[in-house]
């Protein structure tokens, strides 16, 4: 068998897909591999908003010297960007041998077999199930195999895909369909599963994680299965990604304050505060319900660490509007935020909205953001200095060698900063007590003062 690697690029859900091609490849016998290594070597792309799609092209592209200068025989193009841009993309890319979509990931195997076939005639260079062009409709289940990307005590778990909501700049729905929620049961034996093997942290995902359930219960279904989830043995950490904020009720926010298993974290993307702005997102929430909702969160969950998203230059996105939204970070201080700026999606409603921002303007609101949310990180993290911190392992530091690192309980996965380890040795997923004895914006530093037992 031929040895396979895979560039996973863009978010959690997408890496996801790319753990189920390799887990599948790998119990079919093929071999993983590091890029350079590979014969058979897959992109799995986002192709989400402007950025997204660049970064896929031009990894791509790099990818495609493997095929000049090392083993790679066979370049495949996967996911979101492969998906939705294919007929674009196969005169642009000559370098790839085939484009496959979101729907070919359990056939994984079987087309990477076909390549190593060959055909006597040119073979297609677009898979049979992406040449329909429609939106997604797979959906794993506990029975599919993984390979597992990155550190293997934490883990993300997705409950649902595809978005039952139509907002205004978001091309998902075109793209993953709309909502398909897992059966309660098969994510309770997967988590399971994973906690018998040692897992110390799942972090839940989908496009709407709090959207769970609705298609098949018809109301959310997400309470019942924490409720589930929360009794499984040597499961520390459940963390809750990806939350609508019009689908958080007050049972909800209780049994995440109730239960000490369910991370004190939530990820709330309000995307914006103006009430014009909204209304032309489509996003069903004002700005008063919104602050209200953020006022109710921090009462009934006490230390909850809460994380939001904003878009900036959304069409229509005047400066008194930007100031507003500028007043409500300074006002309501979140924890953690990210700001992106309004990418011009094909195929949205928003694509052809009049008054369109220029981008620069845009980039100068995100930037403006991000140093007020900076200021905000720097003085929350400032009182954690000199208070000891129960903190995850996840080994050593990419930054160096020298150091471990590790996170707190309100410090989700690859979107939060970590917290630097200078003092103490210890191993990867082991929790451990860490005295905090510096702080940044978005990192700390400190050192482990106690063990802790497995929570």
């Amino acid at each position: 068998m031929k040895k396979i690697g895979c560039i996973s690029l863009g978010c959690p859900k997408n890496r996801l897909d790319s753990e189920i091609m390799l887990g599948l490849l790998h119990n079919a016998g093929y071999r993983i591999v590091p890029e350079e290594e590979a014969e058979i070597l897959i992109v799995n792309t986002c192709g989400f908003i402007q950025e997204a799609k660049e970064e896929a092209i031009q990894t791509t592209l790099e990818a495609a010297h493997y095929k000049g200068s090392g083993t790679c025989q066979f370049l495949i193009m996967a996911g979101c960007f492969s998906q939705r841009y294919v007929s674009e993309l196969i005169d642009e890319l000559p370098e790839v041998d085939l484009f496959i979509g979101l729907d070919d990931v359990p056939q994984i195997v079987e087309i990477c077999q076909r390549l190593e076939q060959g055909n006597p005639q040119k073979p297609a260079r677009i898979s049979a199930m992406l040449a329909g062009i429609r939106p997604s409709h797979y959906l794993y289940d506990q029975h599919t195999p993984r390979f597992h990307l990155g550190a293997g005590h934490s883990v993300y778990v997705k409950i649902a895909e595809g978005c039952r909501y139509q907002c205004a700049f978001c091309a998902i729905p075109m793209i993953r369909g709309r909502l398909r929620s897992r059966p309660m049961d098969s994510i309770v034996a997967e988590v399971t599963s994973l906690a018998a093997q040692g897992v110390k942290e799942i972090n839940l995902i989908a496009q709407d994680t709090t959207s769970y359930g609705i298609d098949f219960a018809g109301k959310p279904m997400i309470m019942p299965l924490l409720e589930r989830l929360i009794v499984i043995d040597d499961l520390p950490w459940i963390r809750l990604m990806y939350a609508y904020p019009t689908n958080l009720d007050l049972s909800l926010m209780r049994l995440m304050a109730a239960s000490d298993r369910i991370c004190t974290y939530l990820d709330l993307p309000l995307q914006h505060i103006d009430n014009d702005i909204l209304s032309q997102m489509r996003r069903a929430i004002t700005e008063t319900q919104t602050r209200a909702l953020v006022e109710q969160l921090r009462i009934e969950i006490p230390g909850l660490t809460l994380r939001t998203s904003f878009i900036t230059g959304f069409p229509g996105e005047t400066e008194a509007a930007f100031e507003k939204l500028m007043r409500f970070v300074q006002e309501v201080e979140f924890d953690r935020m990210g700001v992106f700026t309004y990418s011009p999606e094909d195929g949205t409603l928003a694509y052809n909205f009049p008054n369109q921002i220029p981008r620069e303007v845009a980039e100068e609101r995100r930037q403006q953001l991000m140093e007020i949310q900076a200021e905000i990180s720097r003085k929350k993290h400032q009182t954690l200095v000199g208070t000891v911190q129960t903190v995850l392992i996840d080994g050593e530091s990419e930054e160096t060698p020298l150091l471990l690192e590790g996170r707190m309980e309100g410090q989700a996965p690859e979107i939060d900063g970590v917290v630097y380890i200078n003092e103490g040795n210890t191993t990867r997923g082991t929790f451990e007590q860490v005295l905090i004895t510096e702080a940044f914006p978005y990192d700390l530093v400190g050192k482990i003062v106690a063990e802790t037992e497995n929570l």
